[in-house]
């Protein structure tokens, strides 16, 4: 059967056919897509043609106010005689709705299908965790067996790192800066007690009337620092407290925007031999997750994505007129990149097809030197324009990680926050001693394996800075969009493909 995965979602719309994971805010050019009018231009050039019978399958799953939109507009007509949906609740992970060329699944079995059909593992353990979804679900757990223990009630975790961010001048989806802004704060007994209220008054389906003044949570006065340590404390010691409890496997598989969380994926792997977290963990992935949902249990087939499953754009060599450029082999260019790296420049990456999910992982990235110690501010100052308290990422050659970093097991999609224990990174060191390492070997990456293969045999270090290419968007997806990113930042050189790019006045 030809499937295609959709998401209904009130952020992060996409969808997946297999081959192309589209990615919508490549393509708007704004995050997380939060509004109607690009919910609706999702409907009219994805899920409209999706319905004209190009394939046999439509998977879908839906948010709560995704599914809001999807059932109550009168325009979205083609899931209409689908209102059972609402009452639709899982125990198993394979459990679906399918008629009609539709094939229903809950949010979270998507996220599970999603990390665990791409693990690779037999069996495992599986953590689905995210904000809310339908019926006010937020953390599913999967057995080994597929049964689900749902833990909203107990782990309300998503919801909360939400609210706290909205409280500030994060807003919405903004959990991640609050988790770099942890590090640079202490337990505050004062914030843990608020936070157990909260959970609290979400379990008793309060949380709409939360308060929205930070003053009365003390935040100006204690400080936000001490309360996003304290929240990423209590966050820990709810997986101790819920998820121990349920283990039956040594294998745990991990997805759900929660899962973006690092320090919490380090810890769990104290407690399981093995865990996996899948590159597009948060509603981005969820259109990956449901066709695979669908091809598993109508196909027999397990399908694992590739990591990198945009478009490949064509490289017009015009675009590049007001600049100097040429075009070489591939060790040449690496060589280039490694001595203006080496010198204290900065470079964007730009590669073949983009990555799925928010992460740089070699073909979308910004690269600098991980031994200078102000190449953060440099970087915050100059080319990303954000907070200064926010950190870099390694990209270490798999080979050499634990001589750096103190962890048990590869982490190849950025997904864990490590101990560093080398002093020689400064660069990528957060404030706590902490980095978000991506491990990368030849089979994953090549070109870039290779490139920092290079960097390590000029300068003993076998890593590189690695963040995503942008500036206040999402990763650029086009030729022209780096090359725009190029020009409007303190980037020192710009490669795009084999083809290496400078301004014309360097």
């Amino acid at each position: 059967m030809k499937i295609l995965g959709i998401a209904y979602n009130l952020h992060d719309h996409n969808s997946y056919d297999g081959v192309l994971h589209n990615q919508v805010e490549r393509h708007s050019r704004v995050k997380h897509n939060q509004s109607q009018k690009l919910h609706d231009a999702h409907h009219t050039d994805v899920i409209k043609p999706a319905f004209n019978g190009d394939y046999d399958v439509v998977a879908v799953s839906a948010s709560k106010r995704g599914i809001t939109r999807l059932t109550q507009d009168p325009h979205e007509d083609e899931l209409s005689e689908f209102k059972d949906i609402y009452d639709f609740v899982p125990t198993t992970l394979w459990e679906n709705i399918h008629r009609d060329g539709v094939y229903y699944i809950d949010h979270h079995q998507s996220h599970a299908a999603y990390a665990f059909l791409g693990s690779g593992f037999e069996e495992s353990d599986i953590l689905a965790i995210d904000g809310v979804a339908m019926g006010g679900r937020r953390c599913f757990f999967f057995d080994k067996n597929g049964t689900i223990t749902d833990l909203s009630l107990e782990m309300p975790i998503g919801w909360i790192w939400n609210h706290v961010s909205c409280l500030t001048d994060f807003g919405s989806l903004g959990a991640g800066k609050l988790m770099g802004l942890a590090a640079s704060g202490k337990y505050s007994e004062w914030f843990y007690n608020i936070i157990d209220i909260l959970v609290d008054e979400i379990a008793e389906g309060r949380q709409e009337q939360l308060s929205n003044n930070p003053n009365n949570y003390k935040i100006k006065e204690l400080g936000l620092e001490d309360f996003a340590f304290t929240l990423q404390q209590y966050t820990l010691d709810k997986i101790k407290e819920c998820v121990y409890p349920l283990k039956t496997s040594d294998n745990l598989c991990i997805a759900g925007g929660v899962a973006y969380n690092g320090y919490m994926n380090e810890q769990l792997t104290d407690y399981y031999v093995k865990v996996f977290v899948p590159p597009a963990v948060g509603d981005e992935g969820q259109s990956i997750g449901n066709y695979m949902h669908a091809n598993y249990v109508l196909n027999n087939e397990v399908h694992v994505p590739n990591v990198f499953a945009g478009i490949e754009h064509t490289v017009d060599e015009s675009m590049f007129l007001g600049y100097n450029w040429y075009e070489g082999g591939i060790n040449e260019i690496q060589d280039v990149v490694v001595d203006c790296i080496a010198d204290g420049g900065i470079v964007g990456w730009y590669q073949g097809k983009s990555e799925s999910g928010h992460r740089a992982l070699g073909n979308r990235s910004i690269l600098a030197d991980p031994r200078n110690p102000d190449i953060k501010d440099i970087i915050n100052k100059t080319i990303k324009l954000r907070e200064d308290f926010r950190p870099f990422a390694p990209s270490c050659m798999e080979e050499h990680y634990q001589d750096y970093f103190d962890t048990n097991q590869p982490s190849p999609f950025m997904s864990r926050i490590v101990p560093v224990t080398s002093n020689k990174v400064p660069g990528i060191t957060h404030i706590d001693n902490t980095a978000r390492v991506q491990t990368v070997n030849k089979e994953f990456n090549e070109r870039f394996h290779g490139l920092l293969s290079k960097f390590y045999d000029k300068t003993g270090i076998p890593m590189l800075l690695n963040t995503s290419f942008n500036c206040q968007e999402p990763i650029v997806e086009t030729p022209r969009e780096a090359l725009a990113t190029f020009a409007k930042t303190g980037l020192d050189i710009l490669v795009i493909n084999n083809y290496i790019i400078w301004k014309e006045n360097d």
